[in-house]
C-alpha cells in the first residue's frame, strides 16, 4: 500500500513534458493555435506567449490543462480535439519560446497613460475601475492582446471586432435609425448599447430595416490623429496592463 501511494506521488511530481520534442508541438500550434496567439506565439489577439512564466499556468501540469480545458470567461477555448499527447507536445512548444527574448516595446508607457487620459480613451473603456464601459474593458488588456495586435486595434479597429461589440444600424418603421453595439439578438428581438451607455430592445417586426456591420468599428482610427511616436508611447502604457 505505501509502495503504491510513493509511486503515485513520484508520478504527479514528475514533469509531464519530459521526453516530448517542442518541434512537433510546432506544428501543432502553427496549426491550431497561432490565429489567437501568432506565429511564434509572439500574441495577436491572444496575449504573446513568449514569457519564461505564464500567470495561468505556472507549472507544466498547469499548461497542460489550460490547453485542454481554456480558461472559464476569457476568449480561450480547450482544445477538446487534441489527444493528451499533443496537448502535451504543444505545451512542450510553449515552454520552449518562453525562453525567446521578446521584441521590445519602443514607447514609453508613461507618456502614453497621459495620451490615454488627453485622448478621451476614459469616455468609452475602463482601467482599474476609472472610465465608462462602452467600448471592452482594458485592465488587463496587456495579458489577454500582444503589442501588434494592440497598435492594429488602434489604427485600424474594424479590423477585427469581437462577436460582443458587433455594430448594427437599425432603422424603425417610423424612420428613426440607431448605430450600436449588439448586446443581445434572438428570432424576434434585438437588444443594443449606445454611445450613452443607454439599452434599448426592438421588436424584429417593428423594423424597417435591420443591418449588421462586421467590417465596421464604433472606435475611430488613431493612425492620422496621433503620431507614430505617440502610437507607440500608448501601446506601451496597454502592454503593460497586467
Amino acid at each position: 500500500m505505501l509502495t503504491t501511494i510513493l509511486l503515485l506521488l513520484t508520478l504527479a511530481q514528475a514533469d509531464p513534458l519530459e521526453g516530448f520534442s517542442p518541434v512537433e508541438g510546432k506544428r501543432l500550434f502553427d496549426g491550431q493555435c497561432a490565429v489567437c496567439h501568432g506565429i511564434g506565439g509572439g500574441g495577436s489577439t491572444g496575449p504573446s506567449l513568449q514569457k519564461p512564466v505564464l500567470p495561468r499556468a505556472a507549472t507544466n501540469h498547469d499548461l497542460i490543462q489550460v490547453i485542454q480545458e481554456g480558461i472559464q470567461n476569457t476568449q480561450m477555448p480547450g482544445a477538446w480535439q487534441m489527444t493528451d499527447r499533443e496537448a502535451r507536445l504543444v505545451a512542450t512548444y510553449v515552454r520552449s519560446i518562453g525562453k525567446v527574448e521578446q521584441a521590445p516595446i519602443t514607447g514609453d508607457s508613461k507618456r502614453g497613460e497621459d495620451l490615454y487620459k488627453k485622448a478621451g480613451c476614459v469616455n468609452c473603456h475602463i482601467v482599474g475601475g476609472t472610465g465608462r464601459g462602452f467600448g471592452p474593458e482594458l485592465t488587463a488588456i496587456g495579458l489577454r492582446r500582444g503589442p501588434a495586435h494592440l497598435k492594429q486595434s488602434l489604427t485600424d479597429p474594424a479590423a477585427e471586432v469581437a462577436p460582443e461589440f458587433l455594430t448594427v444600424r437599425l432603422t424603425t418603421k417610423d424612420n428613426r435609425q440607431f448605430k450600436a453595439f449588439r448586446v443581445n439578438e434572438d428570432s424576434f428581438t434585438i437588444q443594443i448599447k449606445d454611445s450613452s451607455l443607454r439599452y434599448q430592445s426592438f421588436q424584429k417586426k417593428d423594423l424597417l430595416k435591420l443591418e449588421r456591420l462586421p467590417q465596421e468599428s464604433l472606435m475611430p482610427s488613431y493612425k492620422t490623429r496621433l503620431q507614430p511616436a505617440q502610437l507607440d508611447d500608448l501601446v506601451a502604457y496597454l502592454a503593460g496592463l497586467k
